[in-house]
């Protein structure tokens, strides 16, 4: 999923609200700000599998707090209101989106998305698909300036340091690159925060989310955000499929 996707289906935001009020904060996948269930039949039980403190995965001996060290099965930890389950703790989570550090400000109010890279069917020189590859898919090509003359909604192929890395992020990116000239390559995301030397952002680290057992409460909050090189792995990451739902949004014998 993206980020905004993940972030909605995180939250899900139907048990907190009557109608189209919002009656109940809230700061993880479930009601309130606690991270105990407070219903009476299980009240004091953890909601998620997280890191209380440094050196604390469980709880002391005898009482675990959670009920896991390191990773619990799916089903150990209630569903949020959409019945996803681990959105908050156990393992976090990869989403499609390269990472940027920019506020909510700098995105679509619509379905935003950082990491589009248009691409077209190969072909070969006779005009016929090229043949699959070893794992069954289809060569694909970045489409080229030439084929998007015309387009209203993107020109070139590559748009993933859109406004953020390339030379139209800035009103004078003449510091990053001295020698640029016109008609010369534009400097890249590496230019704008100096990846290697100073950061660790370019165009290959994708942002992950949700909270996992090594980490504290705070990374379950579905707004937070970070960030790992995509052909890394840990302990702690995972991902989740997930699929556009077609048809209805009320199903089948709904509202026309």
């Amino acid at each position: 999923p993206t980020e905004a996707e993940w972030e909605y289906a995180a939250y899900g935001l139907i048990g907190n609200s009557l109608g189209e009020r919002v009656i109940e904060r809230r700061l993880w996948p479930w009601n309130g700000h606690a991270l105990r269930n407070p219903e009476e039949k299980y009240i004091g039980e953890m909601l998620a599998n997280f890191k209380r403190g440094r050196g604390d995965n469980m709880g002391t001996a005898g009482k675990l707090n959670d009920n896991a060290d390191i990773t619990n099965p799916v089903y150990a930890y209630w569903p949020n209101d959409y019945g996803l389950y681990n959105m908050a703790g156990n393992v976090s989570e990869w989403v499609m989106d390269i990472y940027r550090p920019l506020s909510l400000d700098d995105d679509d109010d619509f379905r935003p998305f950082r990491g589009n890279v248009f691409t077209a069917l190969e072909f070969d020189e006779e005009g016929y698909l090229m043949e699959k590859d070893s794992l069954g898919h289809i060569p694909r090509r970045t489409v080229s300036e030439e084929e998007n003359i015309g387009r209203r909604n993107y020109q070139r192929a590559d748009n993933i340091n859109h406004l953020d890395g390339d030379y139209s992020s800035h009103i004078d990116a003449s510091h990053w690159s001295p020698s640029y000239e016109d008609g010369e390559e534009a400097p890249e995301s590496d230019y704008m925060y100096e990846y290697g030397q100073k950061s660790l952002i370019n165009d290959n680290v994708r942002v992950f989310k949700g909270g996992s057992w090594n980490d504290r409460a705070y990374f379950m909050n579905p707004g937070t955000r970070r960030f790992l090189e995509e052909n890394l792995e840990t302990s702690y990451l995972g991902f989740r499929c997930a699929m556009d739902r077609v048809g209805s949004p009320v199903g089948l014998g709904g509202r026309r």
